[in-house]
């Protein structure tokens, strides 16, 4: 497995562009970029520019990824670029990226199925607890759109790889995989989102490492509230997750062969009420031996920032975070994702 970066959120993506991007990822080592919509690349399907952006990851001996959007109709209105392209018609707009991006040679595409809203609205932050519309009601709109796009890419020899979201456990993840079919989608594993919906990173891991065709790979820590929980997103290595375990799932079963480091570039804070019953009560597939890990790890945490060998919530992110350190969060990253599959290779 290599090592990728994330196409929208590395630092500086967006001044410097896809083609500047893409030789920044080879400057720097990594293996390829993950763009997480076509449409960062060429709002208009350009073909000349993505054949051009195919040529220039070619050159440089890079993998690239694309991805679609959102596939939950009830959130389609936040993505009004999508409707455009099909003047009208979001599954024909989603049509068009489909055949733009195969015809480049993408054919594993990221899609999620809704939003976590950066405001503090509480529960109603995460679009699983809307109440203008349930998200069973919500799960039945996004099987029936995936089922009619089965076909567009089944046509075009492509892969929806539905992401991990905050918003989405992975028990419903395989439940659309079922429902819709696997030779249509699939998986994009992101380590830290599984805790919101409180499930143990490793254990996620190991149930989506069959269908994982992507990645999103970063590092949480976990501290008590009142409520329950918050996630601090930390670079890989830098948080209580266990990378050794957590590879070594997706090593001996996912069809995974680039590992995309999604960065942050702030302060990123997500709470998670797991002693609030309406929380409960919202998670029907809810593990209670996953949600008591989380709480482990948190204790683990809170050790380690007692004896210094970790920063505190209000400490890891300190201003200025600059573009170096924005770049380290990559980079440290990086070499432990390097780590853990060097020690795999040597212990075979």
């Amino acid at each position: 497995m290599q090592i990728g970066i994330d196409g929208r959120k590395f630092p500086q993506a967006a001044e410097l562009g896809p083609f500047k991007l893409l030789e920044r990822c080879h400057e720097l080592g990594y293996a390829g970029v993950f763009f997480r919509t076509v449409l960062d690349i060429t709002p208009d399907l350009d073909q000349a520019v993505l054949t051009d952006v195919r040529k220039t990851a070619d050159d440089l001996g890079l993998r690239i990824d694309m991805g679609l959007g959102k596939v939950n109709p009830f959130n389609t209105p936040e993505a009004p670029e999508v409707r455009e392209l099909g003047r009208g018609d979001y599954l024909k707009g989603m049509t068009r990226m489909i055949e733009a991006v195969t015809a480049i040679g993408c054919h594993l595409l990221w899609v999620d199925t809704a939003n976590y809203q950066k405001h503090d609205w509480g529960l109603q932050a995460i679009d699983r607890f809307r109440t203008d519309v349930t998200w069973p009601e919500q799960l039945v709109a996004t099987r029936n759109f995936l089922r009619q796009l089965a076909p567009v890419l089944r046509d075009h020899d492509a892969k929806a790889a539905v992401e991990t979201h905050e918003e989405i456990t992975t028990t419903e993840i395989l439940q659309l995989i079922e429902d819709v079919g696997e030779d249509v989608l699939a998986v994009t594993f992101d380590s830290a989102n599984v805790v919101v919906r409180g499930e143990d990173p490793v254990r996620a891991a190991q149930r989506m490492a069959p269908y994982t065709v992507l990645t999103h790979l970063r590092d949480v820590v976990l501290y008590p509230t009142p409520r329950g929980l918050a996630r601090q997103i930390r670079a890989c290595g830098d948080g209580v997750i266990d990378w050794t375990a957590l590879l070594g799932a997706l090593v001996a079963e996912a069809p995974v062969s680039i590992l995309t480091i999604e960065n942050t570039t702030a302060r990123d804070f997500n709470d998670i009420p797991v002693y609030d019953p309406e929380w409960q009560a919202g998670q029907p597939d809810l593990a209670v031996s996953e949600v008591l890990e989380l709480v482990r790890l948190s204790q683990v945490y809170i050790d380690d920032v007692a004896a210094g060998r970790a920063p505190g919530p209000d400490d890891y992110y300190t201003e200025p975070f600059d573009l170096d350190r924005q770049l380290g969060f990559v980079s440290r990253s990086a070499a432990t994702l390097r780590d853990v599959l060097d020690q795999k290779k040597e212990n075979r």
